[in-house]
């Protein structure tokens, strides 16, 4: 038999992030398992958000919900960003557990059950105001796609009430890699988006 963790209902309270996960973009060494997901999740986000690129976390992690963490398979060197949306009590703070499509994103048959991964936690794009923004974007516009990474290529300020930041995105499909270039204008005494724009990037 290979992991399966179903629906667990129990209290989610995020700890402190712990030095074990100190520094910006640090690679931590973990395992993976998966799960086809429960129909209740601590973090009340759906497994199936993220079409379907989702994970557990233990509650010692010091992740958050709907925090985004790269997920690296050191085998073949496959990538998924994931979004977390549950936890697993008993894991230890470098186990994750995959939404099953996620784990075999990561170019592995499930009955394998656990795999040696590389979790790197995404600050980079948790940080920048609007790459997770334009991140949803990419993935609303390009369905049937995972984005697999993500460049923060820097912010220029137009104005004293406009500012433009540009990302570039990594998306995968069965057939083909492509790279998004999205791009947002925004009031920074507002914050509120003034334009933004997707646009696909000659390979």
């Amino acid at each position: 038999m290979y992991p399966y963790y179903g629906d667990f209902r129990y209290r989610f309270e995020p700890q402190p992030m712990t030095s074990f996960f100190n520094g910006r973009q640090q690679v931590i060494q973990g395992q993976a398992t998966w799960t086809e997901g429960g129909q209740v999740t601590q973090c009340n986000i759906p497994w199936s958000d993220n079409q379907y690129m989702t994970v557990a976390v233990s509650p010692r992690a010091g992740f958050q919900c709907g925090q985004t963490l790269k997920v690296r398979n050191p085998q073949n060197t496959r990538e998924v960003l994931v979004k977390v949306v549950d936890t697993v009590p008993n894991n230890p703070p470098n186990r994750i557990n995959l939404h099953k499509r996620a784990f075999e994103a990561l170019g592995v048959n499930p009955d394998v059950g656990i795999i040696n991964v590389e979790i790197t936690p995404s600050p980079e794009l948790e940080e920048e105001k609007f790459g997770k923004y334009l991140l949803e974007l990419v993935q609303v516009g390009y369905p049937g796609y995972r984005v697999t990474n993500y460049d923060f290529e820097g912010s220029e300020e137009m104005s004293s009430n406009r500012t433009r930041e540009t990302y570039v995105y990594t998306l995968e499909s069965p057939r083909e890699t492509i790279k998004i270039s999205g791009s947002v204008v925004y009031n920074p005494n507002t914050n509120r988006v003034i334009s933004f724009d997707l646009s696909e990037m000659d390979q």
